[in-house]
């Protein structure tokens, strides 16, 4: 670790996770987070409101025991990241407001990052600097998408994406209606360890020969499943859950893993990283294992505790900015809850600090479990 790396901290608070880490150039120093899913949990999903607030009165703490943590002073910082998005406009206003407020009183530079381009660069505090281009695989509540990044600040061209539920967003909606509580991800993992996963032939979205190959679509297994199961409980009969969790999760991790190994070959790209909260899934880590070893693809994926939302990868593409001399953002600098993942990041203006950034465009950002039909 070389003194002379920029020194960063990050803020991440796209949904329901206070998150600040401290990076030096690659090397993570410092990763608290504050989490809110346990209030969450009651509702059965993320309650938007909720998250704001949680975050309003963790954000200082964190930010104090990140510092402590790492063993600098908030002076000694060469620039301050934070996610401007996509993800909750509240929730993205906490850390926006906090990282402005402490470039500002400090004179440090800001940098407002994508979360999406954070989530694959979070991978070089693990494994060294990413190879050009990186093939991506992410995977969470709010999206499962293929990426090609040439260049991880600058460059992040998306292959391919959900149409529908996102894989995160379909494991907590199984884990609902076989009564698992939230979130949905860890408990079904768990318990298909114990299942047989070709037990039941559930199907797999997307996946025919007209079908587009990167895209990802969840909503037709999410209703498989949920009618498979009420098929059940109406003939009286038990529902077997490590079965149905297990062929349920194989489902899900077969797509991913396919689609993935294909847009590596077909772009000639001999690794892919695979990052987001379900890239902590034990199932989808061994089989992307399995599938790359025979296609000879090198495989990339962080420890658990860095594929879920965290200030560590946030800081972590803030020290990439600051080394490539990207030009941080303005004072002006708001939270975008639907920032397209080809704006790595959210340049200050060329113009002038009068003139604001804006755009408009549909993204699959990440969502709060809503309590619609589960059939929709």
């Amino acid at each position: 670790m070389a003194a002379d790396e920029p020194l960063v901290l990050g803020i991440e608070t796209s949904c329901d996770e206070t998150g600040v880490g401290v990076v030096r150039g690659t090397t993570l120093l410092a990763d608290a987070v504050a989490s809110s899913v346990d209030t969450h949990a009651r509702f059965g999903g993320v309650v938007p409101e909720i998250a704001s607030r949680a975050h309003l009165e963790a954000m200082v703490p964190t930010i104090e025991r990140a510092l402590k943590q790492a063993g600098v002073s908030a002076r000694d910082l060469d620039g301050i990241a934070v996610t401007s998005g996509p993800g909750l406009a509240g929730a993205l206003l906490v850390g926006v407001s906090a990282a402005k407020a402490y470039a500002y009183a400090l004179g440090k530079p800001l940098y407002g990052v994508n979360h999406l381009a954070s989530h694959i660069c979070v991978d070089q505090l693990e494994h060294g600097p990413l190879p050009e281009p990186t093939m991506a695989l992410l995977v969470s509540g709010g999206h499962s998408s293929l990426l090609l990044a040439p260049d991880i600040t600058s460059d992040v061209r998306p292959l391919g994406a959900t149409i529908d539920d996102a894989a995160g967003e379909a494991f907590d909606k199984i884990a609902r209606v076989l009564d698992l509580g939230f979130p949905g991800g860890p408990v079904i993992d768990r318990l298909a360890r114990e299942g047989d996963p070709k037990s039941i032939a559930f199907p797999r979205g997307l996946t025919g020969p007209r079908d587009a190959p990167y895209d990802f679509s969840f909503s037709g297994l999410k209703t498989s499943v949920a009618r498979w199961i009420e098929a059940k409980r109406a003939a009286g009969e038990e529902v077997p859950v490590r079965d149905v969790a297990a062929s349920f999760q194989e489902a899900v991790v077969d797509v991913l893993t396919r689609k993935a190994v294909r847009a590596c070959k077909d772009e000639g790209v001999d690794h892919l990283m695979i990052g987001g909260g379900v890239a902590a899934n034990s199932r989808l880590r061994a089989l992307a294992e399995e599938r790359c070893e025979r296609a000879g693809i090198r495989l990339r994926v962080p420890r658990p505790g860095l594929c879920t939302d965290n200030g560590a990868m946030v800081a972590a593409l803030g020290a990439e900015m600051v080394a490539r001399n990207r030009r941080p953002s303005d004072l002006e600098l708001s939270a975008d809850s639907s920032l397209p993942v080809t704006e790595t990041h959210v340049p200050g203006s060329a113009h002038g600090p009068g003139h604001s950034h804006s755009h408009s465009h549909s993204h699959d950002h990440v969502h709060e479990i809503s309590k619609d039909n589960l059939y929709s």
